[in-house]
């Protein structure tokens, strides 16, 4: 992978005059700056969402993204998804486990394939969807995705702090947890691709054995979870449309870390990767949270942790029998979800670009700073609130990425035949040429009117939701798909596809 800063003249302007333009202002800045010169020296990535091109994608590595996957939801951040199916829907352990399994393994598989588009087009994921939604069209998205994936990293530092404070004995403060996470999260996602990478293929590791010794002294406690009553088809639909709230929206980036990826890399070896970078470490971590939440109440020292829903001080609850040696381990797990923040902050900082186009010249990882900086405020004051906004949360943002996804996936399978050579790489940041995304917005924007009744949340249970539980999610991938096709076809009638 070549370096930003190296970007040869020649091979610039054959790409594409727009990517120049990018390339030769972002150089500027930084060596306008003496610390940025000296950053760039050391290795920092700096590109932002300026196209890589082919000569650049090299990597053959492709287990990298594996790994991003896999540490990013190998975390306490699943284990706590987990246990809403008993504690928010109702759910026993056989439904909750179902309903993950089957949703997880139904809705990742939307995330996983956008994920091989990178190494066919060298575009981060929101600029890619330019080609749908249109150059100021694609605005809407970019704030709805910096919204979540701020909204993820709000809950994995509240639960990366409560656990933290959880070894203290109220030593530390919930605020001081968060705090150090946010850090640590920001030095990981500042560095780039490179040091990412490396990370992520690292950071699993201590976690799965936090688990492990978990289940070794407790895990006798969960061999009979107490019976549970029938389960209703609102409350199974209601808990499906919060796990897919929960890996659906990875949607909206899963082609920032395949850029680099070379472009002959076969498509299903990318998609495997990622499929089972989702799945292995969601379902299995989400199952154990409804199981050990299910069982607590029967464990003293469990149901004491896991008072006021403190997800960190059941974990801890679960190692107290090793001691000191227990103590440590749940740090661990409390830095664990560092590995979930670095790359969301990474995507923040693209898709910020996006929203803002005119600061694309500005290198990638000073966006890391701004989302630190509205992290640790955010998170401090919803820390004791946990259950209720990790609910609310993981509701409504599986709307906006299920019509995201599937305007994008229409317009690539059938608007475009699934010819990648039909994006015009030249045009990626030309507003004259790409399409006006009034298509795009217009199929999103219909098809709030199946979605909005079909809602079930704390605030607001739709007529349709109040029969059939919470379908809004499902609705929203259908009605804004079907939408975008008659209204696309009309828009090319009067801007020609680029």
């Amino acid at each position: 992978m070549a370096d930003d800063h190296k970007f040869p003249v020649a091979d610039v302007e054959k790409d594409s005059s727009s990517v120049h333009d990018y390339t030769y202002a972002q150089r500027d800045w930084h060596y306008s700056h003496r610390w940025t010169r000296r950053a760039l020296q050391w290795g920092l990535e700096t590109r932002g969402i300026t196209p890589v091109a082919e000569r650049e994608r090299i990597d053959t590595q492709y287990s990298k993204i594996f790994f991003i996957w896999l540490s990013a939801n190998f975390n306490i951040l699943s284990f706590s998804a987990g246990t809403l199916g008993p504690v928010i829907f109702g759910l026993g352990l056989r439904d909750s486990c179902l309903v993950i399994l089957f949703f997880n393994l139904l809705c990742s598989a939307l995330p996983a394939y956008l994920s091989t588009w990178g190494p066919k087009l060298g575009l981060r994921q929101m600029c890619q969807a330019r080609y749908s939604f249109g150059y100021f069209g694609v605005i809407v998205p970019s704030v709805f995705n910096c919204c979540s994936m701020m909204g993820f990293c709000i809950l994995n530092c509240i639960l990366g702090g409560q656990t933290l404070a959880s070894i203290t004995d109220g030593r530390l403060s919930w605020s001081v947890g968060i705090v150090v996470v946010a850090v640590i999260s920001l030095l990981v996602s500042f560095c780039g691709y490179r040091v990412l990478n490396w990370y992520e293929r690292l950071a699993w590791v201590p976690v799965l054995v936090v688990y492990l010794v978990a289940l070794g002294v407790g895990g006798k406690h969960i061999r009979n979870p107490p019976p549970a009553e029938p389960a209703t088809a609102q409350a199974i639909l209601s808990f499906a449309g919060t796990i897919a709230g929960f890996v659906i929206t990875y949607a909206s980036l899963g082609s920032d870390f395949t850029i680099y990826y070379t472009p002959s890399v076969p498509s299903w070896t990318i998609f495997l990767y990622s499929y089972l970078g989702f799945n292995i470490p969601i379902i299995l971590l989400q199952c154990l949270g409804a199981a050990v939440v299910l069982s607590a109440p029967s464990v003293p020292a469990w149901n004491e942790g896991y008072a006021n829903g403190n997800v960190g001080g059941l974990i801890e609850a679960m190692l107290q029998p090793t001691g000191n040696f227990g103590k440590f381990l749940t740090v661990l797990m409390a830095l664990s979800v560092t590995a979930n923040i670095a790359p969301t902050f990474y995507s923040f900082s693209l898709s910020f670009q996006v929203f803002i186009p005119p600061l694309a010249v500005i290198p990638r990882y000073m966006f890391s700073i701004l989302a630190t900086a509205i992290l640790i405020p955010i998170s401090i004051v919803g820390a004791h609130k946990f259950y209720d906004t990790l609910t609310n949360f993981l509701g409504l943002i599986g709307y906006w990425a299920s019509a995201f996804g599937a305007v994008v996936l229409v317009e690539h399978l059938l608007i475009r035949r699934g010819d990648f050579a039909s994006y015009d790489l030249h045009y990626w940041n030309d507003w004259r040429r790409l399409p006006t995304g009034l298509a795009a917005l217009g199929a999103c924007l219909l098809s709030c009117a199946l979605i909005i009744p079909s809602m079930d949340q704390v605030w607001f249970v739709g007529p349709i939701a109040q029969r059939t539980g919470d379908i809004g999610f499902e609705l929203a991938f259908a009605s804004a798909g079907l939408f975008y096709v008659p209204l696309r076809y009309l828009e090319l009638r009067f801007r020609p596809l680029v």
